[in-house]
C-alpha cells in the first residue's frame, strides 16, 4: 500500500510539474551587438512594412524609421555597406551616417535592426560597378552592369547584428 501511495504522490508530481511548463511563456531574448549609435530592438517594422513604406516613397524624399531584416551581403573590403531582405525578394542598400562606423564582413546572414533614413536612389552604373568590385563579384558581372538602378536606400546611425 505504501508504495502504490508513493507512486501516486510522485506521479501527481510530475503531472503538476508538466502543467506548469505548458503554461509558462517563454520570450526568447536575442544578444545584439551595437555599431554606431546605440539603439534598441523595440518597435521595429518588419522587413514587409519596411518594403511597404519604401513603395510610397518618392526620389528625395525620406523617412525616419527603423526596422528588422535578414543581411543578404556585407562590403569585404571595409564592412562600410550592407544590402538588407525585403519583401517580394527587393533589398534594402545601407550605408553608415558619415562613413562613422562599419559592422563585420562576416555579418551575412545575421538577423540585423537598423535605424536611420530610409529614401529612394537612383544609382549611376560607375557607382553600381564599385559596388560590384567591393562585393568581390566576378569582373564579367561587372561589366554587365549597363544601366543605372533605382536603389532603396537607408542612411543608418545606428545598427544592431544578433550574435
Amino acid at each position: 500500500m505504501k508504495k502504490i501511495l508513493t507512486l501516486s504522490l510522485l506521479a501527481a508530481i510530475y503531472i503538476s510539474c508538466e502543467q506548469k511548463k505548458e503554461t509558462t511563456p517563454v520570450t526568447e531574448k536575442v544578444d545584439y551587438a551595437v555599431f554606431g549609435d546605440s539603439i534598441s530592438s523595440e518597435n521595429a517594422l518588419s522587413n514587409t512594412e519596411m518594403m511597404e513604406k519604401f513603395a510610397t516613397l518618392k526620389e528625395g524624399d525620406t523617412l525616419e524609421v527603423k526596422f528588422k531584416s535578414g543581411i543578404n551581403e556585407v562590403c569585404q573590403k571595409k564592412g562600410c555597406w550592407m544590402t538588407l531582405g525585403l519583401a517580394d525578394e527587393k533589398e534594402a542598400f545601407v550605408k553608415f551616417k558619415d562613413y562613422g562606423f562599419f559592422v563585420p564582413k562576416n555579418a551575412q546572414d545575421k538577423e540585423v535592426i537598423v535605424n536611420g533614413k530610409a529614401f529612394v536612389s537612383v544609382e549611376s552604373v560607375d557607382v553600381l560597378k564599385h559596388y560590384a568590385k567591393d562585393a568581390g563579384k566576378s569582373q564579367a558581372a561587372i561589366d554587365s552592369i549597363s544601366e543605372p538602378k533605382v536603389t532603396y536606400s537607408f542612411m543608418a546611425d545606428g545598427v544592431l547584428i544578433a550574435k
